[in-house]
C-alpha cells in the first residue's frame, strides 16, 4: 500500500468511527440544519437538475433535499453503480418508488429510468451533491475508497457540491492527481469552502 493510500485509509477509518459514534438525535439535528443550508443556497436555487446520492444510515441524510427538488419541479437523478467497471451513471427518478435495493447497501434507480446526459443540460444549471467521509478546506474529499465519484467527477462539468458536518472538515486531506475538489462545500454552519 502506498503512503497516500495508507494515509487516506487511516483518516477514513478514524472518521467513519467518529460518524458511527454520533448520537442519533444530534445527527438528525445536523442533517436537518444541513438540508436547510443546501435548499436555501443560491447554488441549489439556480439548479434545474440535481444529482444526489440516496444516503445510507451513517451518511449525511439529505433526503429532504431530494424531496424538495421534486416538489420544486427540478429534475432529480440518483447514482447507479456498475461494479464490474467500477463506474456509475446518474438516472432520473420521479419518485422514491423508482429506487430498489442494490450493491453496497445502496438504494439505486430501477433499470427503466432514463440516464442523465451532461450534454443535454447547461453546465451551471446542474449540481452534483457529493458525499464523503471527510472533506478538507479546499474541497478535496476522502470517500469510501471505491473511486466511483472520482471517476464520475472527472468528466462532470456542472457544479460539484460537497456536503459534510462541520466537525468532519479537516485542514488538508491527502489527494492525488485523480482526486477532484468540489466547487462548493456546505455544512450545517453554511458555505464553508470556495464558491
Amino acid at each position: 500500500m502506498t503512503d497516500l493510500k495508507k494515509f487516506k485509509s487511516d483518516i477514513r477509518e478514524e472518521y467513519r468511527k467518529k460518524r458511527r459514534d454520533l448520537d442519533p438525535i444530534v445527527k438528525q439535528k445536523l442533517d436537518e440544519q444541513l438540508c436547510e443550508k443546501i435548499i436555501n443556497s443560491q447554488t441549489y436555487k439556480s439548479a434545474e437538475v440535481v444529482l444526489t446520492y440516496i444516503p445510507k444510515t451513517e451518511e449525511v441524510n439529505i433526503i429532504k433535499v431530494a424531496e424538495t427538488a421534486l416538489k420544486d419541479g427540478k429534475k432529480l437523478a440518483c447514482p447507479k453503480c456498475d461494479t464490474k467497471s467500477r463506474t456509475m451513471v446518474f438516472k432520473y427518478i420521479d419518485s422514491f418508488d423508482q429506487l430498489e435495493d442494490s450493491v453496497f447497501g445502496l438504494r439505486e434507480p430501477v433499470s427503466g429510468c432514463e440516464v442523465f446526459v451532461q450534454d443535454n443540460v447547461i453546465d451551471n444549471k446542474v449540481i452534483c451533491i457529493v458525499p464523503a467521509i471527510v472533506f478538507d478546506k479546499k474541497g478535496f474529499r476522502i470517500g469510501y475508497g471505491g473511486g466511483y465519484y472520482d471517476r464520475y467527477l472527472s468528466t462532470f462539468h456542472g457544479i460539484k457540491v460537497g456536503v459534510s458536518y462541520y466537525d468532519f472538515i479537516v485542514n488538508e486531506a491527502p489527494h492525488g492527481k485523480f482526486d477532484f475538489a468540489v466547487d462548493v462545500l456546505i455544512t450545517e454552519r453554511g458555505i464553508y469552502a470556495k464558491k
